[in-house]
């Protein structure tokens, strides 16, 4: 199938997952990463998002990862690093338990989809967006949006959004079977956590890490999450050291 895909920048490549908010959630941070560093950064549209179409077999978050593995191979695409934010970082999760010969590294930023006891994902569908700007963001005041102000079209947008995300990943947005699976990766993974996020908190995050053998855990401070928007330098220099230590041919530096 097709997928629409925005590609920027030349040298080691980044596959960048968006989460619920759809891509323009991490098209800043490309466009950064793409001019900041010797980076070729690819970043999907999850199809059903902004408006794209979803074939009806595609209907979990298993299957986004199964097809953006197809992508990379479609693409001869090697040495990949997969950055993953929110409902991305799932699917980063679960393209580091694919295996695929063509990723070196895998970074979850803040990411959902693992059963937590105690910790469970925020309850993004009965929030309204001054509630989730309240839980996602270090200083939220900074990011507040008026619904009352946006055009119909992007509203329409949103609305779309929202019902792939329960699509996707459920209202619960986890699946007690993915704690299985990631005990199978043997990829490099960094899970980077914003320390003031109250979707999903640090100590998920933790849990998170302790989940995957190989994950390092990295907290990042004063940011909630959403790290690339509210935080993008520190996220980026910790998303390319992560990805120069793993690469099949290491980043050239800063």
């Amino acid at each position: 199938m097709s997928v629409t895909l925005h590609e920027s920048g030349s040298g080691h490549p980044f596959l960048l997952l968006h989460g619920g908010a759809g891509p323009v959630s991490v098209a800043g941070f490309a466009d950064r990463l793409a001019a900041a560093r010797p980076a070729r950064v690819l970043v999907p549209t999850h199809p059903g998002f902004n408006g794209t179409p979803r074939p009806g077999d595609l209907t979990d978050v298993p299957g986004l990862a199964r097809l953006y593995a197809g992508l990379l191979e479609e693409r001869g695409l090697t040495g990949v690093t997969v950055v993953g934010n929110s409902i991305g970082g799932w699917i980063a999760a679960e393209m580091a338990a694919l295996a695929s010969p063509r990723v070196s590294s895998v970074v979850i930023v803040n990411g959902v989809g693992l059963e937590v006891p105690g910790h469970p994902v925020a309850d993004f569908f009965s929030l309204s967006m001054d509630q989730l700007a309240d839980l996602s963001y270090h200083e939220p005041d900074k990011f507040r949006m008026d619904p009352a102000s946006l055009p119909e079209a992007q509203k329409a947008l949103m609305a779309g959004n929202r019902e792939a995300i329960a699509r996707y990943a459920g209202r619960t947005m986890t699946d007690p079977t993915l704690a299985g699976r990631l005990a199978t990766v043997g990829v490099p993974v960094l899970v980077l956590w914003g320390q003031s996020d109250r979707i999903v908190d640090p100590a998920y995050g933790r849990a998170y890490a302790a989940a995957i053998p190989t994950a390092t855990y990295r907290p990042l401070e004063n940011t909630g999450h959403l790290p690339q928007i509210e935080t993008p330098e520190q996220t980026l220099n910790a998303v390319w050291d992560f990805a120069g230590e793993h690469a099949t041919g290491a980043p050239a530096g800063r």
